[in-house]
């Protein structure tokens, strides 16, 4: 028998409160096994008595309870479930969580989980579009937290727009959605490899040719495939950024040492070549510093590097299901990323504006156009490298799990 996937429902407060329980028959029927925490707020809308009815057990209420059998309830609970499910979310409440608050049981949950994190917004129209409800709302997508809605609609307030909570069916199908897919990539065991930072071409002890990439964007898309549930590993040329927890991370220097160490991990299943590697290296290595009074640092003679991107596009024997790569450009930018598509054989590019002075290089934030082999476009605008990350780690394995043309 299949074991029955196990929610948390975090009931916040709000006057969408009462669809919470209409949910919760739903996901019953469908024979989830469910567990609820109802917050203080939550209460004011939803009773107790209601919620036991329809579970069978009564909710978590304090942070405190009496009952837990020598288990800490907001360690206990994030373990036993699949996923978390927080419906409604108010302003006030994605507020608090994204500034890392642990004030209660429902918010101590949140932080303590080791799981896949569901909001779902119900708020007045301008609440939900105010800035700072906008920059909460980014900032939690770039902790990995998934959004379902909200939806355009009448409020109970009376007036219409965005910020209505999505309905009953909506939420199943999308916690459906996601439990179905999570459930094909854990069965496949998939496999990623991630190239990120620059590489250092050395002409002498003391000089090299290098870029200005920080590796961010690639350790970010790292952990976004990692919290996915993909075993991810990234090669990472010189960067000043800290280890990821749970990510295998192999350290390079030169251009060359990355291929090396890529081609040792073949075959994967999914690669993201979103490191700057150098297009030339010195033709000949000094092992001694040359000194500026001679003629050799204006002769230096380059030879190109192999191009990892086109060899791993190319690679009939061991090539990954999914090829994916940056292009950096500074003019032309869907020309020149849509040339670099084709000639390299990848499945999607990612395609950034790194003439920018307050995106891509060196930068927290970026801007950047997936391009496919079919001539789809989808832009995600200015945002946190960590958003972006989310985002283009969630279309990859859309793409990946809809093509599935890996042969392993």
């Amino acid at each position: 028998m299949k074991r029955k996937k196990k929610i948390l429902i975090i009931i916040g407060g709000g006057i969408s409160a009462y669809k919470s329980l209409d949910l919760i028959r739903l996901l019953k029927k469908n024979s989830y096994d469910i567990k609820v925490i109802l917050t203080s707020s939550g209460k004011k809308f939803v009773t107790p008595l209601s919620i036991k009815t329809i579970v069978g057990s009564k909710p978590f209420e304090d942070i405190f309870e009496n009952e837990t059998n020598g288990k800490i309830d907001h360690i206990s609970l994030s373990r036993w479930a699949d996923v978390i499910l927080v419906v409604p979310a108010t302003a006030n409440f994605l507020s608090r969580i994204s500034s890392g608050k642990a004030d209660d049981l429902a918010s101590t949950v949140l932080l303590a989980a080791d799981k896949q994190i569901f909001l779902v917004p119900a708020m007045n129209v301008r609440m939900w579009v105010h800035p700072a409800t906008q920059e909460n709302f980014k900032k939690l997508v770039g902790f990995g937290y998934n959004f379902i809605g909200p939806e355009k609609g009448e409020m109970a307030c009376g007036e219409y727009g965005e910020g209505k909570m999505s309905s009953p069916r909506q939420i199943y199908t999308e916690i459906k959605k996601f439990l179905l897919e999570k459930n094909i990539i854990g069965k496949k065991s998939l496999k990623a490899l991630v190239t990120a930072g620059p590489t250092r071409e050395y002409i002498d002890p003391v000089r090299y040719i290098s870029n200005e990439s920080s590796g961010k964007q690639g350790y970010e898309i790292a952990k976004a495939l990692s919290r996915a549930g993909v075993k991810t590993t990234l090669v990472s040329g010189p960067v000043e950024l800290s280890p990821v927890l749970g990510i295998k991370i192999i350290k390079v220097t030169s251009a060359s040492q990355m291929l090396k160490e890529v081609i040792k991990k073949l075959p994967v299943d999914i690669v993201i070549c979103a490191a700057a590697v150098s297009d030339y290296k010195p033709k000949n290595f000094n092992p001694q510093k040359v000194k500026k009074n001679t003629n050799e640092l204006r002769k230096i003679e380059f030879e190109k590097n192999t191009d990892i991107l086109e060899f791993l596009g190319k690679n009939n024997k061991h090539r990954p299901g999914l090829v994916v790569g940056f292009s950096a450009e500074t003019e032309d930018l869907i020309k020149n990323s849509k040339e670099k598509l084709s000639n390299k054989n990848c499945d999607l590019i990612i395609a950034n504006d790194v003439s920018k002075k307050d995106i891509g290089f060196n930068k927290d934030y970026n801007s950047v156009v997936i391009l496919d082999e079919k001539g789809k476009k989808f832009e995600i605008k200015k945002n946190k490298k960590s958003f972006v990350a989310e985002i283009i780690a969630k279309k990859i394995l859309e793409k990946f799990l809809v093509n599935d043309k890996n042969p392993h």
